[in-house]
C-alpha cells in the first residue's frame, strides 16, 4: 500500500477530482493549504495588486493498493499538469498497514470492498 500526497493549483482541483473518479479511485481527502515556491500569486484589493509570499494549494491525500499507484499518479498528472511553474508534487509514502474501524479487517481489503473486486 502507498499514500499518495498530491500539492495542486486551487484552479485543477475539480479537473483531478474527476479524473481520479475516472480512474476508480473514489475515496480520498482533500485540504486547503498554504505554502511558499517559486510561484508568486498576486492579489488584487481595490484595484491595486500585492505580491503574496503564500500560495494557496490543496493537497489531495489518498491511499491506495499498490496495483493502483501508477493509475493513480497518471491520473493526477493528466488533469493537474499545466507545465508552468506552480503546478505541484506528488509524494508516494509507503504504508505499513490499513485497518477498517467498522469490521476490524486489515491490510488492502481494508481499502476497498470485496464485492467489487477486480
Amino acid at each position: 500500500m502507498k499514500k499518495i500526497e498530491a500539492i495542486i493549483r486551487r484552479t485543477k482541483f475539480e479537473d483531478v477530482k474527476e479524473a481520479l473518479l475516472e480512474a476508480d479511485i473514489e475515496w480520498f481527502s482533500y485540504y486547503e493549504v498554504r505554502g511558499v515556491g517559486k510561484s508568486r500569486q498576486g492579489r488584487i484589493y481595490r484595484g491595486v495588486v500585492y505580491d503574496t509570499s503564500s500560495i494557496e494549494r490543496i493537497l489531495v491525500s489518498i491511499v491506495v493498493r499498490d496495483k493502483n499507484v501508477e493509475r493513480t499518479i497518471q491520473a493526477i498528472l493528466s488533469a493537474a499538469q499545466t507545465g508552468e511553474i506552480g503546478d505541484g508534487r506528488i509524494f508516494i509514502i509507503p504504508v505499513q498497514d490499513s485497518i477498517r474501524i467498522r469490521t476490524g479487517e486489515r491490510g488492502n481489503i481494508a481499502l476497498y470492498n470485496a464485492e467489487h473486486e477486480e
